[in-house]
């Protein structure tokens, strides 16, 4: 029987120690967990597929039981001896959005799902959750990790993928770490993905809040090599061979360029400090994709590049929501119109409070008329998350909606800097 996420969370809660000292629990190493996400539309489950341990923690060392964003998924770290939660994080993935497609309601598929925690000092048991878009549970996995067991493997000691890097504002445990990572580039290409990694550094940092916490971020340049120039192109044919396997029409959608190899992500990082990933894929075809906490990948050719990797970006780093919508779609199920979303930049309305409320203007008019975007700035327009009817949007152009747009919006900058300050604060 699935039970809301509501009640589960108040269970969790009940656990958590807000006060905890990062060395009381933890080694200055990352536990790296790898999982197989399997199941269709009915039924799904989670799979350990693997442990190793990487040379550093890159990640934050403080509200380490709070988490960022509620996400699709989550991560729980509870010490054995004591039952205290050590560390929360949240995600969302690719199995998700594929559980939405109508090849799910025939087939069942495994999912490659890595993510990083801090390296637990004493036994610690690890539970991961996957919840529905009506935030209720779909699966959940418990297993107890002891470090002293000799089959978790040792990665990033050696062989270290080449790298550089593009922007080094301090010590990896005070600052976010990206890692930009070569894909369908090969080595006689490199110095072209290290100009195609300045261009995406460069136009990330020219959208605030990014550029006025530029001193908060690390960017390291990734130069993975491919047997292949170019990546695999469904539609026209093409099948290239590549370090990650990305390609275009995920889910028969023809731009929706991804990657079900996170493995092999992965593994090119292994000895090198991250925490967050952008994927640029040498090519001219337009498209991209941004899952949160998993990766952005965007074309690095394409006319649009540069809006698309920032956008992509405010996906994976940001956990925003899409903002544009499509007019003949008044009845989508993407995001339950009787739910609050949990992405900070799309509203139905139940729980406005939790969102901008408390950046409208007094006299501002709910849905506020796209005719009156240039006296409220911030307001509630409707059409949002794909949905013409029911999701409402902060303002009525913002880089999370159009391309052309030179700017995240307000509302999309606040939830971009509160994060910022949760990582390095």
């Amino acid at each position: 029987m699935k039970r809301y996420f509501t009640f589960a969370l108040c269970l969790l809660l009940a656990t958590i120690s807000h006060a905890q000292n990062y060395t009381e629990y933890f080694a200055n190493q990352t536990l790296r967990v790898d999982y197989i996400f399997t199941g269709d539309a009915s039924q799904q489950s989670v799979c350990l597929d693997g442990l190793s341990v990487l040379p550093s923690w890159a990640g934050r060392r403080h509200q380490l039981s709070e988490l960022p964003l509620q996400g699709n998924g989550q991560i729980i770290m509870r010490d054995v001896e004591s039952g205290k939660t050590i560390y929360m994080t949240s995600f969302s993935s690719l199995f998700q959005e594929w559980l939405e497609t109508d090849e799910a309601q025939t087939v069942r598929k495994g999912f490659e799902n890595i993510f990083l925690l801090p390296y637990p000092l004493r036994p610690a048991e690890v539970e991961i959750i996957l919840l529905n878009r009506k935030k209720e549970l779909n699966a959940r996995l418990k297993h107890i990790v002891r470090p002293d067991d000799i089959l978790i493997q040792q990665k990033g000691q050696a062989h270290i993928t080449p790298h550089k890097y593009l922007l080094k504002s301090g010590d990896a445990d005070k600052c976010i770490d990206v890692a930009i990572l070569a894909e369908g580039y090969t080595p006689e290409e490199m110095d072209l993905f290290y100009q195609d990694a300045e261009v995406a550094t460069e136009s990330l940092f020219s959208h605030d809040p990014f550029k006025s916490m530029k001193k908060r971020f690390n960017i390291v340049a990734v130069a993975a090599p491919s047997t292949d120039s170019g990546v695999s192109v469904p539609r026209l044919g093409e099948w290239k061979q590549t370090a990650f396997s990305s390609h275009f029409s995920t889910f028969y959608s023809d731009r929706y360029l991804t990657t079900r190899s996170v493995k092999s992500i992965h593994d090119a990082l292994a000895g090198i400090p991250y925490e967050h990933i952008i994927i640029l894929a040498n090519t001219e075809e337009y498209g991209g994709g941004g899952i949160y906490n998993s990766y952005t990948l965007t074309t690095a050719h394409h006319p649009l590049f540069r809006p698309v990797v920032v956008h992509e970006f405010g996906h994976s780093f940001g956990g925003l929501a899409d903002e544009y919508f499509y007019d003949n779609d008044i009845a989508t199920d993407s995001y339950p119109l009787d739910m609050e979303p949990w992405e900070q930049n799309i509203t139905t309305r139940i729980d406005f409070a939790s969102k901008w409320e408390d950046m409208l203007a007094k006299d501002t008019p709910i849905p506020t008329p796209v005719s009156k975007q240039a006296q409220y700035p911030i307001g509630v327009y409707e059409g949002g998350g794909y949905s013409a009817k029911g999701v409402f949007r902060p303002a009525d152009n913002c880089r999370m909606r159009t391309n052309e747009y030179p700017a995240f919006c307000p509302v999309c900058q606040r939830a971009l800097q509160r994060l910022i300050d949760f990582y390095t604060k």
